[in-house]
């Protein structure tokens, strides 16, 4: 699949601020400083896409970009939540987990994971999570240009020993580097096979869609007819 456009659409704080549910949704989430903002640029071949930042855990909200003006990629605060305040913390906690039990358009949620350090207790809680609760997802692992491939390949394969701990059998993962475009393709495709399937369902079930277009293109309303 190629991206043919990407846009920043909207920004909401929760569930019921999330646009209407017509186009499958790819998260992207990991803990502070793992190099999301750069991936979800490096995917889209535009470098302001997604605002980069020197302090982690910039984002505070979840940013709607939409792709190919059929999917969208929603950007997640980062976890870790270093800097925040415990009401803030226990605030987006609650709001995540909504989110991601609840919106029906999720189609893949995205875990970044840094290939370069080894397994994070606040990683592995998260995915682990995203299994109890059947919600479909895939690890990405990130900046592997920033050390050898033996260190990585071995960092990699220790996270997955840790997994199998817990998990009978691994789930997807793709190895990328925003820096070298390592993993793009990977990615991309395995996000169209999504969203033929996503697509395909919804015609399947009598549901089509249609964008009316206004003179901003950030206020384009999506509509679906039953």
């Amino acid at each position: 699949m190629e991206v043919k456009s990407a846009v920043f659409k909207m920004s909401a704080a929760g569930l019921k601020e999330c646009p209407k549910a017509i186009f499958p949704e790819y998260a992207f989430i990991g803990r502070s400083n793992v190099g999301k903002s750069s991936l979800i640029n490096m995917l889209c071949k535009k470098k302001e896409l997604a605002r980069t930042s020197s302090t982690p855990g910039k984002t505070v909200s979840m940013n709607y970009f939409m792709v190919n003006d059929n999917w969208f990629i929603v950007d997640l605060p980062g976890y870790g939540f270093a800097k925040r305040s415990k009401e803030k913390r226990h605030e987006w906690s609650n709001a995540l987990s909504n989110y991601l039990q609840k919106r029906e358009v999720l189609a893949c949620v995205f875990v970044l994971v840094d290939s370069r350090i080894e397994p994070q207790l606040n990683d592995l809680s998260f995915i682990n999570f995203l299994g109890q609760n059947s919600i479909p997802f895939c690890i990405v692992f990130t900046k592997l240009d920033k050390l050898k491939p033996e260190a990585a390949e071995k960092n990699i394969a220790q996270f997955c020993e840790t997994l199998l701990l817990d998990w009978e059998q691994l789930p997807d993962m793709i190895r990328t580097s925003s820096h070298d475009q390592t993993g793009r393709k990977e990615l991309l495709n395995y996000v169209g096979s999504i969203n033929d399937q996503f697509w395909k369902a919804r015609k399947d079930a009598g549901i089509s869609s249609k964008v009316i277009k206004t003179n901003n293109p950030q206020t384009e309303i999506a509509t679906d007819n039953e």
